[in-house]
């Protein structure tokens, strides 16, 4: 039989972002299927990072591959603290390593209490145009997702997210300990976690390989998700 075998398949563990369940990698699911085994946590019901990881981690299999996109690096960063001998290669999707501004964090708090007062209405339309490429806002295939996601996340949710981002480490010095295969990954138009924050995380990781996504925003997994999947391909069988 002269047939090629067929590559074995990575254990992939991949971390949604804020407002996100798992339907956010959807397309990656699908696209990676013949090379990657997927473990898929929902984030949301966790409010601080190392209960997040410890979740994560509990459903993970002995090592794998990690994959953080916008919140889910800040919780790859805290898996990676906790448990490095487990990961096998990072990416590091639309994030950053460094904390919130002044004025980022004060938002997030007023989020929190504008939930607490029983006025959580999701993603409003305004915020869309901060979250994806403008000529995206109305292109429901992306959009409505989104909503729906932010919908099953719910108000409860949302504030556990936002304790949890509120309250993390600060992981710019961990950088210099990552010598795994890294792959950052950004929207070019990212407005949330702006390309210059991805460039200097890829400076200061070792292995790292950086790819920016073209006329993208910051959810470059639906937004793109055929060159998100091509660059987690090479990343995952290089």
């Amino acid at each position: 039989d002269l047939r090629p075998l067929a590559m074995p398949r990575s254990p992939l563990l991949l971390l949604p972002g804020l407002l996100n369940t798992r339907r956010v990698f959807a397309p990656q699911v699908e696209a990676l299927a013949d090379v990657a085994d997927f473990t898929v946590p929902e984030l949301w019901h966790h409010d601080t990072m190392a209960a997040m990881a410890e979740a994560a981690l509990a459903m993970a299999p002995p090592t794998f591959a990690l994959c953080g996109f916008s919140m889910g690096g800040y919780v790859a960063f805290e898996i990676f603290r906790r448990a490095p001998e487990r990961v096998e290669r990072i990416a590091l999707l639309d994030t950053q390593a460094g904390p919130d501004s002044p004025e980022t964090a004060a938002r997030r708090r007023g989020f929190i209490e504008q939930t607490r007062i029983g006025r959580f209405h999701g993603i409003h339309p305004t915020l869309l145009s901060q979250l994806v490429h403008p000529s995206r806002v109305g292109d429901e295939s992306i959009t409505r997702p989104l909503l729906d996601m932010a919908g099953e996340v719910g108000g409860d949710g949302f504030v556990r997210q936002q304790q949890a981002i509120l309250g993390r480490a600060d992981s710019r010095p961990l950088l210099v300990d990552i010598e795994m295969p890294t792959l950052v990954i950004v929207g070019r138009e990212d407005r949330v976690t702006p390309l210059e924050r991805a460039r200097q995380m890829a400076t200061d990781i070792a292995n790292a390989r950086l790819e920016v996504i073209d006329d993208s925003g910051h959810m470059t997994p639906l937004e793109k998700p055929a060159e998100v999947s091509a660059a987690l391909r090479r990343w995952l069988t290089q």
